[in-house]
């Protein structure tokens, strides 16, 4: 009996270990992954697994996280890419929510004036230009901004320099130079010249050509007067010029990447450079993600761009969903729409550059043809005709519970006007650098009072409901994801001052302002904006972890790597 037991109780051990290796055997082992990154120290963005110790993808996707120190090995394979972050921080990939895209490639092609501090210092750039140059040939720059110089320039109108200094130091080349903001111009007198504008030019609905006692244009046009100065005109072939925007694209692309930005929000491009968009992307040479805002009038929007609406082509490299418009200009140019005049120009309120009957024909296309609408509103009159606008469109279609219309730069606003943002489920793109930049002259343009009420209201807007996506509106700041991130968790100024410290976002709103709610701001928390199993790998490392570091270390935080779909794109 006892034998008969052991022998019982022998087979059925060696039954047992053989289903285990049997059902062992039949257990599908995990697919490698093709990146895994490992030892690091992984901000989600996602609430329901805050942290991780690591991360795998496998076809441009997350495929899995953890936060067990050798869970990831299962994921590895021969071919897997296997990093060792060495405790760095790892986040989603940086979405830049408000930039020109074109216009950050073409300013690595002319010249630089960000650093000049003073009119003599841009006539000595600009013509030192000159001297290698052919004459005839275009003198282009961008970045001055005249509250920046160390002193009023003399001979000036409104603290806008006349040109004679530069057109003495440049009599045989044509000079355009583009404000900071982009919403106003210098020109020498060639290209005043070649341009035909003389004291009988007219101001263009939206602009104005300043000009001197005599009625002279001095040089300086403001907003939508920018276009009387056609340097373009028969300077390039359209081969040229194609091959042009293709270089822009491409230094753009490489200075997001250098910066840790995967998406790339272009606020307003034509038909043409989105075919030129679309073209690179499918031949590969579009390293990360574009979401355009296709910028044209009403007349062209009704031919033909309903047609241009596009989401997630090429494998999530392209979408073209919002149209983009501007109803007024900028606060350092006097070109911002307000409700009262300038503390610093009493006869001035502004300028309206598109007109509300114009943008409200703008809103029924959209809403009428599936697009989200951007519309540029920067002083608090511009902010108030476009959310009535906004409200009207809805209230006319209470079937579209999810436009998620958008305000861009959203910058001063009146009291009344904050919680609209919220109620009406508007976005307000706003800019974390520009708070910090503008705020010297802020006080100069609105006055204290308004300034305080209004002005780069981040606490307040967040209190009402509204959603904020973040960015840097690149080339008219640097594309400096850290620089603006201190300015927003700060709002510190150069000199150690603090701007209304109420309104500033703790570290873990402003990462979300650039990550999931930029991905909101574009329709796409779906697939980016967090470190979530089944979106798109795209991921930025830090060389600190600048939610817990010194507020003073996090301007010269850099990147150690971009990945962008799982493949790492930059390594500093």
């Amino acid at each position: 009996m006892a034998k008969h037991r052991r022998f019982v109780l022998i087979a059925a051990v060696i039954t047992m270990a053989v289903v285990f290796l049997v059902a062992r055997r039949f257990v599908p082992a995990v697919e490698p992954a093709d990146l895994v990154l490992m030892n690091a120290k992984i901000v989600t963005v996602d609430d329901k697994i805050p942290e991780a110790a690591w991360l795998a993808a496998r076809d441009g996707r997350i495929a899995a996280l953890g936060s067990g120190k050798n869970g990831y090995k299962r994921f590895v394979g021969e071919a897997t890419e296997v990093i060792d972050l060495n405790g760095a921080l790892a986040i989603p990939g940086l979405i830049e929510s408000h930039g020109h895209f074109t216009s950050l490639g073409s300013s690595k092609m002319i010249l630089d004036l960000t650093k000049a501090r003073s009119w003599d210092e841009i006539v000595a750039l600009v013509a030192a230009a000159a001297n290698e140059a052919k004459p005839g040939d275009w003198i282009l720059g961008r970045g001055w901004h005249q509250d920046k110089w160390d002193a009023v320039p003399e001979p000036s109108v409104n603290g806008l320099p006349v040109h004679d200094a530069l057109s003495r130091a440049t009599p045989e080349n044509p000079v355009l130079l583009t404000h900071a903001s982009g919403h106003s111009s210098l020109a020498n007198a060639k290209a005043m010249e070649l341009s035909k504008i003389t004291r009988t030019t007219t101001d263009p609905a939206g602009g104005e050509v300043i000009r001197d006692a005599k009625g002279n244009a001095i040089g300086a046009f403001l907003e939508t007067a920018q276009s009387l100065v056609r340097y373009q005109a028969g300077h390039y072939s359209p081969e040229e010029a194609l091959q042009r925007t293709r270089k822009q694209v491409e230094l753009a692309a490489r200075e997001c990447l250098v910066h840790g930005v995967t998406t790339f929000h272009d606020a307003g491009n034509s038909f043409a450079t989105i075919d030129l968009y679309k073209t690179m992307a499918e031949e590969g040479s579009l390293p990360i993600r574009l979401y355009v805002m296709l910028s044209a009038g009403n007349q062209a929007l009704a031919a033909r761009g309903a047609s241009y609406r596009m989401v997630g082509a090429v494998e999530n490299r392209l979408t073209v969903r919002t149209i983009k418009r501007l109803i007024d200009g900028a606060l350092g140019a006097h070109g911002a729409w307000l409700l009262e005049p300038y503390a610093d120009l009493p006869a001035s309120t502004g300028l309206n550059t598109e007109s509300v009957d114009e943008m409200r024909a703008t809103a029924k296309f959209a809403v009428e043809n599936g697009f989200q609408m951007s519309t540029h509103a920067i002083g608090d009159r511009a902010n108030r005709e476009i959310l009535d606008i906004y409200e009207e469109a809805l209230m006319a279609h209470p079937e579209k519970t999810d436009l998620r219309w958008r305000v861009e730069h959203a910058q001063h606003l009146s009291p009344g006007d904050i919680p609209r943002f919220g109620r009406l489920g508007v976005v307000a793109a706003m800019q974390g650098i520009h708070c910090t930049s503008d705020a010297p002259w802020v006080y100069k343009r609105l006055g204290e009072k308004r300034a305080e009420e209004g002005a780069y209201v981040w606490r307040k807007l967040m209190d009402a409901g509204a959603a904020i996506s973040n960015g840097t509106d690149v080339p008219v700041e640097p594309i400096d994801p850290m620089a603006c991130f201190h300015a927003t968790v700060t709002r510190e100024l150069k000199d150690g001052s603090v701007f209304f410290g109420d309104q500033k976002m703790t570290r873990e709103e402003a990462l979300r302002s650039y990550t999931l709610n930029g991905a909101y701001a574009g329709f796409e928390e779906g697939i980016k904006g967090s470190l979530t199993a089944g979106k798109l790998a795209d991921v930025t490392v830090l060389s600190r972890d600048i939610l817990t570091c010194p507020e003073d270390d996090i301007p010269t935080t850099e990147v150690l790597y971009t990945i962008i779909g799982g493949k790492v794109l930059y390594k500093r």
